[in-house]
């Protein structure tokens, strides 16, 4: 009784600091606007008003963001495949994942924000989504959410889910609100055994957590990305060097550009194709490339770069994987800075050799295994970065090399999207009867 006390005396205050910061959530909301205007979208649903009618018996996958997104897809067709006549609910907390959910599925799924964590807000969600299962991808820990769910007998599953040293660290001031929200998650499907202690340690209950793998191996790869490629570089020059690089961010980028003016001395017909990782960072990067003196097209003014271009700027989403094809050497971002990298699996299994820097804390697996399966190079600082890709440029076989080896990787961890849909079936069976929307 005592412990139940505490629990609920811990839950209030959570709940009371949320609401007390709510002013704060307003203004996060408007400073984002202002630099994506598709910030000031759909408030409404940010505190759980939801229009439309309300849903019943769906299956719900909260992906938060563009990456979790892409992530969740081939879970996602599994679903719809598995279970047709339910209806998928689908939330992000960020306009881009709504534009890649958009991109992907269209009207085959229902969109919505997750509100924030706070108990009114929960419970209009819950009762607008109508979920009988809940599918959370990664680690989104959210209290008001794991106890809402619980308390309405909604089964609730962490889907790829990993927890990084520094995440564990961060969760230490309020761990044991942590461990009561973790205490209510039916079943882990984590991605490590790693992954499996450090979300045992954090509250998850041992007997409810599964090894079963990543499942951004199980990455779909659109046909005819290969003759795309070819097609696109017949376009800008096909004997020319590329490189891309992708998912950078706002202290990355003079660094980058710093990287492409010393390999142009080397590579004086070199093309370099950019991918910010937020689009309000679009119009600041081709500015940048354009100060250096660099001709610089975008995506969105023009369909491909031409023989003259030497910067072209990606300011569109979900193209990424393409434009990796079409690249002889890749770097991905967020590694330079202590942001934590982003996903290396990608140029792997198109066969692109990558480099990253030395702050891969969120891809420590992955990372570990293709650099030392040589399909990718660690670097430690921005001159050792430029010093390898000019390496890889200069190495037309040691980039088949590395290639091979990332794609023979990628496709033989493949595997976690079926253990996954086992797992799922086991709270949610197939012979179970579907609801509809």
């Amino acid at each position: 009784m005592l412990i139940t006390l505490w629990q609920r005396l811990l839950r209030v205050v959570y709940s009371a600091v949320m609401y007390a910061l709510v002013p704060v959530m307003l203004y996060h909301l408007v400073w984002r606007g202002l630099r994506d205007r598709n910030y000031f979208r759909r408030w409404s649903e940010r505190f759980g008003w939801y229009g439309g009618t309300p849903l019943r018996e769906s299956l719900w996958v909260h992906a938060v963001s563009v990456g979790e997104v892409n992530a969740a897809a081939p879970l996602v067709d599994a679903l719809r495949a598995a279970y047709p006549d339910t209806a998928i609910v689908i939330t992000t907390t960020t306009p881009t994942g709504s534009a890649r959910v958009q991109a992907l599925w269209g009207e085959r799924v229902r969109h919505l924000y997750l509100p924030y964590d706070l108990p009114g807000a929960v419970r209009r969600f819950l009762r607008h989504a109508g979920p009988r299962l809940a599918l959370v991808m990664e680690t989104e820990i959210w209290p008001n959410l794991y106890l809402g769910s619980n308390a309405r007998g909604i089964p609730l599953m962490l889907i790829n889910a990993r927890l990084s040293q520094r995440s564990a660290r961060g969760y230490r001031p309020v761990l044991p609100l942590i461990r009561l929200a973790m205490g209510k998650v039916d079943l882990i499907a984590a991605q490590t055994e790693a992954d499996a202690r450090r979300l045992g340690a954090v509250g998850a209950h041992a007997a409810r957590i599964r090894i079963v793998g990543n499942l951004k191996y199980d990455l779909r790869l659109p046909d005819g990305l290969d003759a795309q490629a070819r097609r696109w570089r017949s376009a800008w020059g096909s004997a020319r060097p590329v490189w891309i690089a992708a998912s950078t961010h706002e202290d990355e980028e003079p660094l980058v550009l710093d990287v492409h003016a010393a390999l142009r001395q080397r590579f004086p017909d070199l093309l370099l194709l950019w991918a910010p990782r937020h689009p309000e960072r679009f119009a600041a990067v081709a500015e940048q490339a354009q100060q250096r003196g660099l001709r610089v097209h975008t995506r969105s003014e023009r369909e491909l770069a031409d023989a003259g271009t030497e910067c072209f700027v990606l300011d569109s989403m979900g193209e990424l994987l393409a434009f990796y094809a079409a690249a002889d050497v890749a770097f991905v971002g967020g590694s330079l800075q202590a942001i934590g990298g982003h996903n290396v699996l990608e140029p792997a299994a198109l066969g692109v050799p990558s480099v990253v820097g030395p702050h891969t804390f969120n891809f420590v697996e992955a990372t570990t295994l293709l650099r030392d399966e040589g399909a990718l190079l660690q670097v430690d600082d921005v001159g050792d970065l430029q010093l390898a890709i000019a390496m890889l440029l200069d190495d037309a076989p040691r980039r088949r090399a590395m290639g091979a080896a990332g794609r023979l990787t990628v496709e033989r961890e493949r595997g976690a999207l079926a253990r996954t849909m086992q797992l799922i079936a086991e709270l949610l069976p197939p012979q179970a009867e579907n609801g509809a929307e």
